[in-house]
């Protein structure tokens, strides 16, 4: 679908790509920025969300400053059946930023991935072992982050108009 956006949701999405004032009232803030009221930016960012011209609205988290030194990509091989079962199961954890599902590849046969944060690289295992307990997964594999390139997301209207 194409969208003409107005100058003020050009400047909505500039502020809304941006990092979230941390305040009692983020979106307050946010609206009195563009000239709207924090409902309609709330109702705006609804609208967005359900007609996807915004897929997803989350925060990062810079899990190294917040103490967790090792991360690895977990790779588990997941009967097709039970991929949204243990992929729920997986992205609740508290230790697991994010969990998806891909196709498997040829030579490759694991299917469900899921990032896990702990202090060190044993901590991961740990979390990996329980997590294979907690599913019933056994055939599964810890990637470890060695070097990260590149934690920004995409930014839109970053011209001034």
């Amino acid at each position: 679908m194409d969208r003409i956006f107005s100058p003020k949701e050009r400047e909505l999405v500039r502020l809304l790509q941006d990092d979230i004032p941390v305040t009692a009232s983020p979106f307050a803030d946010i609206a009195a920025a563009v000239g709207l009221t924090e409902d309609e930016v709330l109702e705006k960012v609804r609208e967005w969300l359900a007609d996807g011209t915004i897929r997803r609205f989350g925060a990062m988290v810079r899990h190294q400053r917040l103490g967790y030194k090792a991360n690895s990509m977990t790779a588990w091989d997941v009967p097709e059946e039970r991929a949204e079962e243990v992929g729920r199961i997986l992205s609740a954890a508290s230790e697991v930023s994010h969990c998806y599902q891909r196709p498997r590849a040829e030579g490759w046969n694991y299917n469900l991935f899921a990032m896990i944060h702990a202090a060190t690289p044993e901590g991961c295992n740990e979390v990996a072992a329980a997590l294979a307990e907690k599913v019933g997964i056994e055939e599964y594999e810890l990637l470890f982050s060695s070097r990260e390139f590149k934690k920004i997301s995409m930014k839109y209207f970053a011209e001034q108009d």
